[in-house]
């Protein structure tokens, strides 16, 4: 590499916490070789702390399971003119503080994409929370009763990306609609949304039982919001162990 200069040192000392002062008297004295080590030293040390950060960012995310980019199918889904690919594999939506809606038929790959989207955003370092409606209103109305609602929603409100999957397909009562709400509500302009649905916005209403709730909900979502669709039939039938076998039989409606 080329030669190391003290200033190189002080700025990786600096990012690792070490004292300054302390770094600096080191290099006074210090040969090309000795400068050389102590900056790959560093430089190691920071690799390492953040290789570990996005492996725990990860874990904590509580994704269902890994999902990335370089498997995503993207021929049924249209993204709008507001958005680029690079703006989802890079994050930079959620560096703004942005949403994203994506709606569509069951098994399109919706969960998919907005896994590997907050995959994506781990990886930059962003705090993410990976979760059902239905297993985040449950959890909501298991703490209002142990008294810790607060509590719970002061750690979402720490997330830099929060991804609610799957809203409308299972029902939620009124209690549980406000929990959500409130979610979303104090998400307004902190934390990036990414929500993911097979109801159009004028559905939404159904879900919360409560169609104004409703329509201040969806203010909030869509004010910094991007709408991406998604088409064609579930990906997970048409790839099948059955259908390949040719056992498939027809859904009842």
């Amino acid at each position: 590499m080329s030669e190391v200069t003290t200033a190189q040192i002080l700025d990786l000392a600096a990012k690792t916490m070490m004292t300054k002062h302390v770094v600096a008297s080191m290099c006074e004295n210090a040969t090309l070789s000795d400068k050389t080590f102590l900056y790959t030293l560093l430089e190691a040390e920071l690799a390492s702390r953040h290789r570990s950060k996005i492996t725990r960012l990860t874990k904590q995310a509580g994704f269902p399971a890994l999902k990335t980019m370089d498997s995503f199918h993207w021929s049924h889904t249209t993204l709008p003119a507001s958005l680029t690919r690079e703006d989802l594999t890079s994050a930079s939506f959620a560096r703004r503080i942005e949403n994203l809606v994506l709606t569509g038929p069951v098994g399109t790959g919706k969960t998919h994409l907005a896994s590997a989207i907050g995959l994506a955003a781990c990886q930059q370092g962003m705090r993410v929370k990976f979760t059902t409606v239905a297993h985040l209103v449950l959890s909501l109305t298991k703490a209002a009763h142990q008294g810790s609602l607060d509590r719970e929603m002061t750690l979402l409100a720490k997330l830099d990306v929060l991804i609610l999957d799957e809203l409308g397909y299972i029902p939620i009562d009124l209690d549980q609609a406000r929990l959500l709400f409130q979610v979303i509500a104090d998400a307004y302009e902190t934390t990036s949304l990414i929500i993911t649905t097979n109801l159009e916005f004028a559905r939404w209403g159904e879900i919360l039982a409560d169609t104004q709730m409703a329509a201040a909900l969806i203010e909030r979502v869509v004010h910094h919001g991007h709408h991406i669709t998604f088409e064609g039939s579930s990906w997970r039938l048409e790839n099948s162990l059955m259908r390949q076998g040719g056992n498939t039989t027809t859904p009842a409606n």
